[in-house]
């Protein structure tokens, strides 16, 4: 049996277990004040962490940087965030530590190996101009003139064009 699916059938009952034990230590509405409090620290979180990340990504691609490491850690926020707003304390722990910039960069180390980020930014920059294509032909204004179509009953109609099946 493979890991993840063992992890994801033993999940709830970790969350089961941690909510019976917490509520017999403080009580049910503590227990209840709690999840509600991790939830919203979930989307606060999201909110002030996601805005700096992508404030990040956009000054690294700006310069040319390989923008790996900040997604990484944007996905990361989002999967911590998810784990705080999801009611249960063993995936708040972990939300918790993801939040954290070091528990993010000892999980890039670890992933960084294992990916490879490719774009067309990485070899050449921004570009406007569109690529070559060997099937355009390029024509200055003097060397293009456009002819009324017979068959439209309006020639300065952008759809002009044959008609089928109408005569």
């Amino acid at each position: 049996m493979r890991l993840p699916l063992v992890l994801f059938l033993i999940a709830p009952l970790v969350e089961i277990a941690s909510f019976i034990i917490v509520g017999q230590a403080i009580g049910v509405l503590p227990t209840l004040g709690l999840i509600v409090l991790s939830g919203v620290a979930g989307v606060a979180l999201l909110r002030v962490q996601g805005a700096g990340i992508l404030r990040r990504l956009q000054s690294e691609s700006q310069k040319g940087v390989d923008p790996g490491r900040e997604l990484v850690h944007a996905a990361l926020l989002v999967v911590a965030a998810f784990l705080l707003i999801v009611p249960g304390f063993f995936g708040d722990i972990i939300g918790i530590l993801l939040f954290l910039p070091f528990v993010r960069d000892f999980a890039w180390r670890m992933i960084k190996p294992r990916i490879v980020v490719r774009s067309a930014f990485a070899d050449r920059g921004f570009s406007t101009a569109r690529p070559a294509d060997d099937n355009v032909v390029d024509l200055d204004d003097d060397e293009f003139q456009r002819e009324p179509n017979p068959n439209s009953a309006d020639p300065d109609s952008p759809w002009r064009g044959p008609r089928i099946g109408r005569d």
